[in-house]
């Protein structure tokens, strides 16, 4: 089944959402509207356990160009609290990327650059075309980075490269980008969102309950101290062991056979732990 809206593509696989924004001409660059439609596949991705994963990629092979630079252009008329409201919305929506209990794996042709950019770092796993190229070009429009880019470049690359990106705009490749472990897969042009729908078919089959709870680890990690952070996966595990995945998972290994995990075994309250 597949919603279409004038900018985007919400097709349900089965085990998992794939959400394709759509403005080809524009290279996929960014309206409110792409930001209502994507929250609400994540939110539909997260009711639902079948679905393993979120693949979040462009039409016409480019992921997104980042925000519509007409729109951007006419924002300066607005006060700042308006400024700062626009912003927010994509805010938003890196935010409800990151929350999401189900990986959300980019997967990139063409290219990434602005908020596009930072939209597809704030994604769990990043499948990249050989071709393919990343750019924080705000710089080139005098502007600066939002959506989170530079904490995700702080996280994930070095610093002297972070500020060359950020204060150059020039694009980086995806094979630069995967030897630093940035892009998680690297594949054939035009084979992007086939290598992610594999990858999504795979985390269909794993446990709904640890991936959520890693992620929350995960997001969690740069952010506390090491000692916080020893007692936020102690807690995590000593949920896991009490859950209904861990039941079938241990059974399954000790029994020397691939795990079933249902995406729909029945979750137990807290009082029942």
């Amino acid at each position: 089944m597949t919603e279409t809206t004038a900018r985007i593509l919400v097709e349900d696989r089965g085990d998992h959402l794939l959400v394709t924004l759509n403005n080809p001409a524009r290279r996929n660059a960014l309206d409110p509207a792409m930001h209502s439609i994507l929250r609400n596949a994540l939110d539909q991705a997260a009711a639902e356990d079948r679905l393993g994963a979120v693949v979040l990629t462009g039409a016409g092979g480019y992921f997104c160009a980042g925000g519509d630079l007409n729109a951007l252009a006419q924002r300066a008329a607005l006060t700042r609290d308006e400024r700062r409201a626009r912003i927010d919305d994509l805010h938003t929506t890196i935010r409800a990327i990151r929350a999401c209990p189900r990986p959300v794996i980019a997967a990139v042709e063409g290219g990434a650059a602005g908020a596009g950019l930072s939209i597809a770092l704030a994604c769990d796993l990043l499948v990249a075309a050989e071709d393919a190229s990343f750019a924080a070009a705000y710089v080139r429009v005098g502007l600066v980075p939002d959506g989170g880019l530079t904490a995700s470049l702080a996280r994930r690359v070095p610093a002297s490269l972070a500020a060359r990106m950020c204060l150059t705009g020039d694009p980086v490749t995806a094979p630069a980008l995967a030897v630093m472990g940035v892009v998680t897969d690297l594949c054939p042009p035009r084979q992007a969102v086939a290598r992610a729908a594999d990858l999504a078919a795979r985390l269909a089959q794993g446990p709904a309950g640890a991936q959520a709870a890693i992620k929350r680890l995960l997001a969690d990690a740069g952010q506390t101290g090491f000692d916080d952070q020893l007692d936020r996966e102690r807690d995590a595990m000593a949920d896991a062991l009490a859950s209904p995945e861990a039941a079938a998972g241990l059974r399954a290994r000790l029994d020397r056979r691939g795990p079933d995990f249902g995406r729909g075994l029945p979750r137990k309250k807290e009082t029942d732990r």
